[in-house]
């Protein structure tokens, strides 16, 4: 990511516009008002996010397609290839350690690591899957600075510090407990029960007003 300073909020909606961008069918320019109405946001909370990041936006034309589509990818850093590794070699860390759609975003999942060792050995694409002690020497050799935890609650916590203790900076952590980190490393908890109870507690309150 560049220099520019943006708001959490517009830096949560940036990856939104680009992947609205880079799906809809060619066309030189895009209004403010055209990805608004597609993405469900106001008009004037699109241009001040676009804004943000990228001045090839005009009165009347709108946005050439192909030079913001560059500009979000420039400001999120999509150009520079991160690596990263899984912790926890489940069901939901093979499928993020199988999946090849990362490197759209500027991410490459280099290989897995996991407790049980009847889990070590090679993913479905090919990736390693290595014990967890072989962790701080595999992150040191090929410097890995982002994890990504999917491990149960129960070994959230352990996970957690030989991941720091192996010298990674930020953490997407799948687990249902938020575990603590030293200041200065990243943690982004993402608790898919939790979404998907606001999700239904939402429609649940939606249909009720309609009644």
């Amino acid at each position: 990511m560049n220099g520019k300073q943006v708001s959490k909020a517009t830096l949560q909606r940036l990856p939104s516009y680009l992947t609205y961008l880079r799906t809809v069918p060619y066309r030189e320019n895009i209004s403010s008002a055209a990805i608004a109405g597609e993405l469900g946001l106001g008009e004037i909370q699109v241009r001040k996010d676009l804004a943000s990041v990228s001045g090839c936006g005009r009165p009347k034309t709108g946005y050439r397609t192909d030079k913001l589509i560059a500009d979000l990818e420039e400001f999120l850093g999509y150009k520079n290839i991160d690596n990263a590794v899984v912790v926890g070699c489940g069901r939901l860390g093979m499928a993020i350690l199988d999946y090849n759609g990362f490197s759209e975003y500027g991410m490459n999942i280099e290989a897995g690591f996991d407790a049980d060792e009847d889990k070590v050995g090679v993913s479905q694409t090919g990736k390693e899957i290595l014990p967890t002690e072989k962790l701080e020497e595999y992150c040191g050799k090929y410097d890995i600075k982002i994890g990504i935890l999917c491990v149960p609650p129960e070994c959230a916590f352990q996970a957690c510090r030989m991941m720091v203790d192996a010298g990674i900076k930020a953490i997407l952590n799948f687990a249902p407990v938020c575990p603590s980190a030293p200041e200065g490393i990243i943690v982004k908890n993402v608790n898919i029960a939790a979404q998907l109870a606001q999700l239904a507690n939402s429609m649940a309150n939606r249909e009720y007003s309609e009644i």
